[in-house]
């Protein structure tokens, strides 16, 4: 609902992409194939799209401790690329912890968010856009 935000949610697509230079995943192929198979989706500049990214790191600071940490974080991509990473637009959906990595079983921990994400695709979410 901030207008200084509200702005720059279309930033992605109306940008000047200059030739063979990524500045920003929308001039990327895989932005431009995503568009080319939802283009029902990619119709609406201001239709959020998130990234989603996850790492690990040890909350006692030391590699003797068998604890680890995973934190699940989406990102918004419509942003320009000096604001995509700042902290107010990168969300931590969830953290899992544990003796040790989740390794190849962290799709079991993700289950639920991607259910919610899979759900907020296929029904939508109301928003207010200011």
């Amino acid at each position: 609902m901030s207008p200084k935000t509200a702005e720059h949610m279309t930033w992605h697509q109306s940008h000047h992409a200059i030739d063979r230079v990524m500045v920003h995943l929308s001039d990327g192929e895989a932005w431009k194939h995503f568009n080319s198979v939802h283009p029902h989706f990619s119709a609406k500049s201001r239709n959020v799209r998130l990234g989603l990214c996850t790492d690990g790191f040890n909350p006692f600071g030391s590699f003797v401790a068998p604890y680890s940490c995973w934190l699940v974080i989406l990102t918004v991509y419509n942003l320009p690329p000096g604001m995509c990473m700042r902290p107010k637009f990168v969300f931590l959906s969830m953290a899992i912890p544990g003796p040790s990595s989740p390794g190849q079983n962290i799709d079991v921990c993700l289950r639920p968010l991607i259910d919610e994400l899979t759900q907020l695709w296929s029904s939508g979410a109301l928003t207010c856009d200011i």
